[in-house]
């Protein structure tokens, strides 16, 4: 069975063999260049280091499970040390789930008893996962598939301070977005109560709803407003932490620190299935006399956590982080900006580090696809250029109205440039497909 799409569309997906450095083979032989590392996860590529698979092997010969709930161990304390040197010095506590979704469940669940109060923040043009809190917190159309099942309470949506696709806008400079954003979301809290507010979990970086950078001032003033009402503010990195940006955190591109941060895919190069909560101290010590109420059987995974601290030590060694901000980003930025001068089919190229995005556009200059996920104006045109990526070797998802571009943070500046080159001819048959149209 497929995830959230319909099984039929497994059919025609490539039957993956191995892969190596940026690329993967099919059982066919053909070989692909990973454009978006997967799901944005797969940050380091596909060839394994050496010292991640003996520590892998290592761990697996000495401790191969224990359950975080029932006993300790070296590499837990050791991973959580680390961790803290990444961090923020506020920032000591750590829990060690196995995905993004359970991090973002894990959060919410701690900010609630934390406080006392039920309610999350979140945007409209955001992403946490699949489960069902962390779907409900979402904004995109995916937290329409809760609908079956009934909405769950408590949690309440604020438009991202920057414009959309769409009608209504904050502003035209910067400083106006996030001056009227910041009142709308006090407004907000006000008429809500802000006794009832928790935490406002904010994605850093907008991620797979389309690479948006809060503009400057808004995170800050986000900042302030929830130290103003004791309101927690929950910084989700699960798709940019672990060097996305150019920065080892998303929230490190303004001036905050959050309370709580959650963070998956990077923090093992997503070779085994980990992620990560941390807190700030207080909050670590008020749950060492009350119970967190949140767990898990592979919560603290002996095995996920020695892949992630020799994932994160190669990062570190490799200068990944100056890698994806002076030499990624620029030659990101040169590809987006040709794509978009090219094709009028594109409209609004962006890019912070490795991470980038283009909109998809119909004949009339909007967006082919409405941001819930209907009204596709062009689906034969959205299907042509799928066949186009793969037919041109080229690998990574793709969720009109947004053309994502993640690569492995391991990938050098020709490779860019040939990746590119292939999405160039994709985007060929888009576009001759949407002139006819």
């Amino acid at each position: 069975m497929a995830s959230w799409g319909p099984g039929s569309a497994l059919r025609a997906l490539p039957f993956l063999s191995h892969g190596e450095h940026i690329y993967m083979v099919d059982t066919d032989g053909n070989k692909y260049m990973d454009w978006t590392c997967q799901a944005v996860c797969t940050n380091l590529g596909y060839t394994v280091p050496p010292a991640v698979m003996n520590a892998v092997t290592k761990q697996m010969s000495e401790l191969a499970m224990a359950y975080g709930g029932l006993g300790n161990t070296e590499i837990r304390v050791r991973l959580g040390a680390l961790l803290n040197e990444l961090l923020p010095d506020e920032i000591t506590g750590f829990l060690f789930p196995s995905g993004g979704s359970e991090a973002n469940e894990a959060a919410m669940r701690i900010a609630r008893r934390y406080t006392g109060r039920p309610k999350i923040v979140n945007m409209y043009r955001s992403y946490h996962g699949g489960s069902p809190g962390a779907l409900q917190a979402t904004g995109d159309f995916r937290r329409g598939f809760t609908e079956s099942t009934g909405e769950l309470p408590g949690f309440v949506k604020t438009f991202n301070p920057f414009d959309t696709i769409g009608k209504f806008s904050f502003g035209s400079t910067d400083a106006e977005k996030a001056q009227n954003a910041l009142a709308y979301l006090e407004d907000q809290i006000i008429m809500e109560g802000p006794h009832t507010i928790a935490a406002v979990m904010f994605e850093s970086i907008v991620g797979s709803g389309g690479v948006y950078v809060a503009p400057p001032g808004y995170m800050e003033g986000v900042r302030e407003i929830c130290d103003r009402y004791g309101i927690l503010f929950i910084a989700d990195e699960v798709m940019v932490g672990f060097g996305r940006t150019g920065t080892f955190w998303g929230f490190q591109n303004y001036d905050v620190v959050p309370d709580i941060v959650t963070s998956a895919k990077g923090l093992s190069g997503a070779w085994l299935p980990l992620s990560m909560v941390a807190v700030r101290t207080e909050i670590k010590e008020f749950f060492e006399d009350t119970p967190l109420g949140w767990g898990a059987t592979y919560h603290a995974h002996p095995v996920s956590m020695a892949c992630a601290y020799e994932s994160i030590k190669f990062m570190l060694e490799g200068d990944m982080l100056n890698h994806a901000k002076k030499v990624i980003e620029p030659v990101l930025k040169e590809g987006i900006d040709a794509l978009c001068a090219k094709y009028e089919c594109l409209g609004n190229g962006r890019q912070i580090g490795a991470f980038g995005c283009m909109d998809m556009l119909d004949k009339y200059g909007n967006p082919v696809q409405q941001l819930d996920g209907s009204n596709c104006t062009h689906p034969d045109a959205v299907l042509g250029y799928r066949q186009a990526m793969k037919a041109n070797g080229l690998y990574g998802f793709l969720r009109p109205p947004f053309i994502h571009c993640a690569p492995p943070l391991v990938i050098s500046p020709d490779e860019l440039r040939e990746g590119f080159s292939r999405q160039d001819k994709a985007l060929a048959v888009y576009a001759d497909i949407v002139s006819k149209a």
